[in-house]
């Protein structure tokens, strides 16, 4: 038996359940439900660590005023931001994570957003890959998750090797004759890519309760459901729920993890493996590798270069209601359409982002945030504005951060990096929809518990010395240990991430060392 490191692992070593597995995930989102899928595929024995349960079915599901007024599914938990201001953030801990509630918008990252992009306030970094080289796995990922869409629509669109796996969503009336007037006001729209279980053999009612919504009948393309049950199925995959990783230890000589600590229902637990993958999210991910320190690590696990829970990104985003009173939106399902004409050019030869349609907003919905306003105000409103949200690019900053404070609770440091860029964005969608006939425009801009989209604090790269994985992302501290969530983006582009992590894990388990494993393991 290994040496204990301290009187901690003898009592736990001695006394507590230890599972073992070829490759341990520890989170069971977007990047680990698909690590876990691909795993499965090569018949590599993998156990999945979730904090949280199974989602349950239930009336709340569908419920505006228990998902956005009661906040049901976020956490029984408070960050805080660099002031101390305690918030409760925008994670969701169940099976499926984030994506259970996730509006299931899977583009793909331009062909541009791999290489350096000068900006407004600063530099978008090149990754240390290209999207050739992602290329094949976003068409993988694009299957699993029955993404649809249309090729030669969107004039920023990537190269493909093939077509969309299913066609895209049919544009409701209000949508297609919105399409029109956008086109008229001098605006390309085009077809989401969304990741939706629609057609012939599929379940998707087309409801009004997707976009920020538990889907009841399971037809979202989220993680659970597209990923991680078919992985579970195979026999190679098993899960833990209600199992949340407390420490990282390392071997004793500090070059691989050993074991992970973990807190179950019935107490602390140890779990041993060949190889490890975080998956946790950007923001606990990084909070875990810091709480981790010890003498061999004194700035946290896979920490030399001192950029762990740096650079945290989120996007700059904004909601916005554009209305007229002369018109009733009667869409079920909104979220068809975008446009990005000013993606990588706003007229002055910067990138601006994109502009989408989210899933149609009812008025107790709005009164998450127009708390004063008069609900049949709101659902006057509602019922006649069209919803999108206005992407532009965060751009990495050191001292935008994930730290732990002296209770131990995550802390956010973030001032946003990109915020003329989102104005200059904003100004323009604003005529763009004022020109097809909408007489108002209502803005709610994202604040740090909304944080969606947040990458960075792992970042990529080929040098050690300035980033904390390779392009595998495979920490370079240590010969065992992987971390495959947003945290490994180097920059954030202005496009939904979740499609871009998927195939980052179906690269690593396809290319990588992940599955090699050593005699000695």
């Amino acid at each position: 038996m290994l040496k204990a490191q301290n009187d901690e692992f003898v009592e736990l070593e001695m006394k507590q359940e230890i599972l073992e597995a070829d490759v341990v995930i520890v989170g069971s989102g977007m990047g680990g439900a698909t690590t876990a899928y691909a795993l499965a595929q090569k018949g590599v024995h993998t156990l999945v660590l979730e904090r949280g349960d199974r989602l349950p079915k239930e009336v709340e599901n569908w419920s505006p005023e228990a998902i956005f007024i009661d906040t049901r599914y976020k956490p029984d938990e408070k960050w805080v931001d660099e002031h101390g201001n305690e918030f409760v953030p925008g994670v969701h801990y169940f099976v499926g994570g984030n994506t259970k509630v996730y509006g299931a918008s899977l583009p793909r990252f331009r062909e541009k957003d791999f290489e350096e992009i000068a900006h407004h306030e600063g530099t978008s970094p090149a990754w240390p890959f290209k999207y050739r080289d992602i290329e094949p796995y976003y068409l993988q990922a694009e299957k699993i998750y029955k993404v649809h869409g249309n090729m030669g629509e969107d004039p920023n669109e990537p190269p493909r090797s093939e077509p969309f796996p299913y066609p895209a969503l049919e544009h409701e009336p209000y949508i297609a004759e919105l399409a029109k007037r956008l086109r008229g006001a001098g605006v390309t729209p085009y077809s989401n890519a969304m990741g939706i279980n629609l057609g012939p053999t599929g379940n998707c009612i087309r409801c009004g309760t997707c976009d920020g919504f538990v889907c009841k009948i399971d037809a979202k393309g989220d993680a659970e459901i597209s990923a991680l049950n078919p992985a579970l199925t195979s026999g190679n995959v098993q899960l833990r729920t209600s199992a949340k990783v407390k420490r990282i230890e390392l071997a004793p000589d500090g070059k691989s993890v050993h074991h992970l600590v973990v807190e179950g229902i019935q107490g602390d637990f140890i779990v041993k493996g060949k190889k490890f993958v975080l998956a946790a999210g950007c923001v606990n991910t990084a909070a875990l590798l810091l709480a981790s320190k010890n003498p061999k690590a004194p700035n946290g696990v896979a920490n030399s270069s001192d950029l762990v829970g740096r650079n945290f990104m989120m996007h700059n985003n904004a909601h916005i209601a554009a209305f007229s009173w002369k018109r009733k939106n009667d869409v079920k399902f909104q979220k068809t359409l975008s446009f990005a004409d000013w993606y990588f050019d706003g007229g002055d030869g910067y990138p601006l982002g994109a502009v989408q349609l989210i899933g149609k907003v009812q008025g107790i919905m709005m009164k998450s945030y127009a708390k004063k306003v008069p609900l049949t105000i709101l659902n006057f409103i509602a019922r006649r504005s069209v919803e999108f949200v206005v992407m532009a690019e965060d751009l990495p900053d050191k001292n935008n951060r994930v730290t732990l404070d002296e209770k131990g609770r995550i802390k956010i440091t973030r001032h946003a990096v990109g915020v003329k860029t989102h104005r200059i964005l904003l100004r323009k969608a604003r005529q763009v929809l004022r020109a097809s006939g909408y007489l108002a425009i209502f803005t709610q801009p994202f604040d740090i518990s909304m944080n969606s989209h947040q990458c960075g604090t792992t970042v990529a790269g080929n040098d050690p010395k300035i980033s904390v994985v390779d392009q595998y992302c495979k920490a370079h501290d240590l010969t065992n240990l992987y971390l495959i969530d947003g945290g490994f983006f180097p920059s954030p582009a202005a496009m939904n991430p979740a499609l871009t992590i998927a195939a980052q894990a179906l690269r690593v388990v396809a290319e990588s060392d992940l599955t090699h494993f050593s005699n000695h393991e």
